[in-house]
């Protein structure tokens, strides 16, 4: 039987366990202050994963308007943070 560091043994047990989904949610609402900045951030309500799609509550028209028009740039910042492709598109609400 091969060792396995308890790094890889964790994300064996994440990922079989199907808590992958969970976590990379919880670390993207966690951090989005760091992922899209301050300002962003003070004016986000909330930031929600479901099945790849992060869709993101405000309720400042202009926001909406601006993160409407950088929607790539979110899926991007987002997925180079979680170092994986978890997030396929973005929705805004």
């Amino acid at each position: 039987m091969a060792q396995m560091h308890i790094g890889q043994a964790l994300q064996q047990l994440v990922k079989s366990a199907r808590w992958e989904n969970r976590i990379n949610a919880i670390r993207i609402a966690q951090d989005w202050e760091m992922i899209v900045g301050k300002v962003v951030a003070k004016y986000t309500d909330s930031v929600v994963l479901k099945e790849g799609v992060l869709i993101i509550h405000t309720n400042v028209a202009p926001l909406k308007q601006e993160l409407q028009m950088n929607k790539e740039q979110i899926i991007n910042r987002v997925n180079e943070h979680l170092k994986a492709k978890v997030v396929q598109s973005v929705a805004i609400r």
